[in-house]
């Protein structure tokens, strides 16, 4: 039926190669169309455009496709005018299917026909724009510049075609919006953020309800190579920022999630806009945030200690917001989350994440003690941990948050148990923090509690070396820093004072494992008499060169200023008798040749001569033997039950106890020597073993008398 409407020279013409009778052609199918529509023959105009579709845009030919289907397609719409959106079914499925033709001429000439089509019917291919768009946005990365020249022209028309229309349905074409962002060729990345930008600007299209489908890949673009592209996603980002302060009705939780990601990306540009975000988002987003305080957390902490200035200032102003929000666990406020991201960064290379991750421990701690001491479990052991951290602000840090767990006395005792099993497993620990771990726990929870709870567990330490070196560590402490000043102070008063005695007797317990620290607690205490029965118990496998360094150590301090009272009561050798003997007796076990003997020997050189007076010597012994070492002067003495003095503490009691763990110290020392013997000769005996089995024929020949012949030969001879 149609090749009776339209004569055989037109159908001809619209494949010829001359534009000219092309051209004529396409006007002569424009107007046998126009008169069908008017006389109403619509069955004969769908005639026409099968013929045109199946005889030329299908066709096998070249020509026939791009120069006869196509522009005769766009000819009839143009004769049907209105009435072209009851055949747009027939129509546009043959132009669309030619931008996948690969002769780059079709794909060109099914964007003009399509160009003059959408000129037509304008709003009414809608219905199509999702197949368009798809279309069009593999054409803008076309391989043809024609193809793209002529793409971009169409891609035009149908954006104002879009903004006009009150027919466009975003929901329908996000989808497909969302799948496209994942495209990496930068024409196709120009082409969708065109889209977002010109759909956004239109008032009836809420594109900002949609941000969350497409928001990644928009990130994502920011780190693409073009400077352009970036510019672009970054404008467009910004203006949907503006959006999100201007609107009541956000959803933050979303988009929350794929900005904690970007926040980690590898690109600067990408991690400082979504930090950015995410300040504002923690300002504004309110209870809707809540449960992605955790996972904002998570971001922000590594940000902090980014390499870009503008990143760490944003992440710290951020960080900052985020921690005076108050909020509860029943709103969500996930607890145990945001102390294992915190304990996570513990473990950060860079001190400045440390520290605020510290600080979110303790922000916690402070405002829900009860719920973080429920996951005390999870974070105990990496507190621990971070106690070997080589920042000195960490390590003080670390120990505030453990103090304030420790103020319950069930957490203290745990406390003080795994810091010692701390310094046990690494004695790097011990030699280069212990010294600011324990002083500081002294300044925060009471030196006296502290040393205590010390002495109560290494009192009863099976590891004797330890227990040593530990209570020789903690003894230099106490008799060194500045923070034990009050404790120093009621240890002088251990004769006179009752809760000076109580200290004393702790102490003394487990200061028994270290010959040099008991003498140096008596010397403290100022019980001279004891020091000196201490040193006379000493037996010859105690003097070793771990004794004589700590003794050359306590030499040295009795110079510093907190031995003052010490030197002082030399001037009053006759009151103070037993202390004369007590360094008389230190001065004996140390070699001549050191130094420390030259300054101990030079100290007691300055003693008036009274003190060699053997009378007064003899009087002091045969009285009350403590009398002599008391800081108050000899009538306030003498008026003293002495008796009651004597008894304040049991020094023959604690001389026992002294005596019985040296001797333990003694059995452990010649055990260690007898196993390394016995080491030694079992290495011996198996290379003896070797040496024999490598050389068998020399033993051989050593132990076989001679043969005759060996005589006869003269082998032996001289």
């Amino acid at each position: 039926m149609a090749d009776a409407i339209v004569p055989a020279f037109v159908l001809r013409n619209l494949a010829d190669k001359l534009y000219e009778k092309r051209k004529n052609a396409a006007l002569e199918i424009e107007g046998i169309v126009k008169q069908l529509t008017i006389a109403g023959e619509h069955d004969k105009i769908t005639a026409i455009i099968n013929l045109l579709t199946t005889e030329f845009t299908y066709s096998q030919q070249a020509n026939h496709r791009k120069q006869g289907g196509l522009i005769g397609l766009a000819a009839a719409t143009v004769g049907l005018t209105s009435e072209a959106a009851q055949h747009l079914e027939q129509i546009v499925p043959p132009v669309l299917n030619s931008f996948l033709d690969q002769d780059s001429r079709v794909r060109y000439y099914a964007c003009e026909a399509l160009y003059n089509i959408a000129k037509v019917v304008r709003g009414e291919f809608i219905v199509y724009f999702n197949q368009i768009f798809d279309a069009l946005c593999k054409l803008s990365a076309d391989c043809d510049v024609n193809v793209q020249s002529a793409a971009h022209l169409l891609d035009r028309l149908v954006k104002d075609i879009v903004t006009e229309s009150d027919q466009f349905s975003i929901e329908e074409f996000i989808p497909l919006l969302r799948e496209r962002m994942n495209v990496l060729n930068p024409y196709v990345r120009q082409f969708l953020v065109g889209w977002i930008t010109v759909l956004d600007s239109v008032p009836d299209i809420d594109m900002l309800g949609f941000l969350p489908d497409f928001l990644d890949g928009l990130f994502n673009m920011l780190s693409d190579s073009s400077h352009e592209i970036r510019q672009q996603a970054d404008s467009a980002l910004s203006e949907f920022l503006q959006e999100i302060k201007n609107s009541p009705n956000v959803d933050y939780g979303r988009m929350a999630e794929i900005l904690v990601q970007r926040a980690g990306s590898p690109d600067e540009f990408t991690r400082l806009t979504a930090i950015t975000w995410i300040n504002e988002f923690v300002k504004l987003g309110g209870d809707q945030l809540v449960p992605y305080y955790a996972d904002i957390l998570g971001a922000i902490l590594p940000c902090i200690s980014d390499k870009e200035e503008k990143i760490r200032v944003v992440a710290r102003e951020t960080n900052e917001e985020l921690r005076s929000i108050r909020a509860d666990p029943g709103e969500g406020f996930d607890i145990g989350a945001i102390l294992s991201i915190a304990r996570r960064e513990l473990t950060s290379e860079w001190e400045a994440t440390r520290i605020e991750a510290l600080h979110w421990i303790a922000t916690l701690l402070a405002r829900h003690r009860a719920e973080v001491i429920s996951y005390l479990n999870d974070i105990f052991g990496s507190l621990l941990s971070a106690l070997s951290d080589p920042s000195d602000e960490v390590v003080l840090l670390v120990l505030e948050v453990l103090a304030c767990i420790a103020k319950d006395a069930p957490h203290f005792r745990h406390l003080v148990v795994f810091l010692i099993h701390n310094f046990r497993s690494d004695h790097s620990l011990l030699e280069k923090r212990g010294a600011l771990i324990v002083r500081r726990l002294c300044v925060l929870l009471d030196a006296e509690r502290v040393y205590r709870e010390f002495s109560t567990i290494l009192e009863g330490e099976d590891d004797l070396d330890f227990a040593s070196i530990m209570v020789q560590a903690l003894n230099l402490i106490l008799l060194t820093s500045s923070e034990l000043a009050d404790l120093r102070a009621l240890l002088k008063q251990s004769l006179v004072n009752v809760a000076g005695k109580d200290l004393f007797i702790s102490l003394y317990a487990s200061w028994c494992h270290s010959a040099m620290a008991t003498i140096s607690l008596c010397l403290l205490a100022q019980a001279y008499q004891h020091a000196s029965s201490v040193i006379q118990s000493l037996g010859e496998e105690d003097i070793n060169v771990k004794f004589l360094v700590q003794l050359d150590k306590l030499i040295r301090l009795m110079e510093t200023p907190i031995f003052a009272y010490l030197r002082l009561q030399l001037l009053e050798p006759g009151k103070y008798t037993w202390l004369l003997k007590a360094l008389y007796g230190l001065l004996m076990l140390l070699p001549q040749q050191s130094a420390a003997f030259q300054i101990l020997r030079n100290r007691l050189k300055t003693v008036p001569s009274i003190a060699f007076n053997t009378d007064q010597l003899k009087r002091a012994s045969s009285g009350n033997p403590y009398s002599q070492i008391l800081p108050v002067s000899e009538d306030i003495i003498r008026n003293q039950d002495s008796g009651n003095m004597h008894n304040a503490i049991n020094f023959a009691s604690r001389l026992q106890q002294f005596e019985h763990m040296q001797n333990r110290h003694r059995m452990h020392a010649k055990l260690q020597q007898q196993s390394r013997k016995a080491t030694s000769s079992t290495l011996s005996q198996e290379m003896q073993q070797s040496d024999e089995s490598r050389r068998p024929s020399l033993i051989s020949d050593i132990t076989r008398p001679p043969s005759r012949s060996s005589w006869n030969s003269g082998q032996f001879q001289h």
